[in-house]
C-alpha cells in the first residue's frame, strides 16, 4: 500500500557515493574559536602592560587590589614632587577644580593617588587632603605588592 519514494535510502548521498548537497559555504568554527581564545588570551597578557600615567616607584605593601567598575581618575607625584593629573602635570592649586571638571562634580567617583615611595609623607597628605576637601569620597592610595 504504501510508495517510498528515494528508494528507501536514508544517507545524505545521492548515487555512486556522490553528495547531494552542494560546497558548504558556513564557517568552520573550530578554527575560529581557537583563534578567539588565542586572541583572548594575548589581550589578557598585554591589558596589564597598557596602564597610563606618569612612571612612579611605588611603594610596596601586603594590602588586596580593589575591585573596579568604573575606570578611576589618577592623581601623581613623581620622584621630583611634581603633581600629575591622568598624565598632564598641574599645579597644586588647579587640582580641585581641574578634578571636578574630570569627574563632572561627580563626589563617588574614584580617585587614585599615587606617589613614589621617595616622596614625603606630609606632601602625600597634603595631596590627600585637597582632595578630600573637595569632596571627594573615594580616595585611595596606589601600591606595590610585596614580592615573595
Amino acid at each position: 500500500m504504501g510508495v517510498t519514494v528515494g528508494g528507501g535510502r536514508k544517507s545524505g548521498r545521492g548515487r555512486r557515493g556522490v553528495p547531494r548537497y552542494g560546497a558548504m559555504a558556513d564557517i568552520n568554527m573550530t578554527p575560529f574559536i581557537d583563534v578567539m581564545l588565542v586572541l583572548l588570551i594575548i589581550f589578557m597578557v598585554a591589558a596589564p602592560l597598557l596602564t597610563s600615567g606618569v612612571s612612579v616607584d611605588l611603594p610596596q605593601t601586603s594590602a588586596s587590589a580593589l575591585n573596579v567598575d568604573r575606570k578611576p581618575i589618577a592623581v601623581s607625584l613623581n620622584e621630583q614632587g611634581q603633581l600629575y593629573l591622568m598624565d598632564q602635570p598641574i599645579s597644586d592649586s588647579d587640582l580641585v577644580p581641574k578634578l571636578q571638571a574630570v569627574s563632572q562634580n561627580d563626589v563617588d567617583q574614584r580617585i587614585y593617588v599615587r606617589a613614589s615611595k621617595v616622596v614625603p609623607y606630609g606632601r602625600v597628605a597634603q595631596i590627600m587632603a585637597a582632595v578630600t576637601s573637595a569632596g571627594f569620597k573615594k580616595v585611595a592610595l596606589v601600591t606595590e605588592p610585596i614580592n615573595q
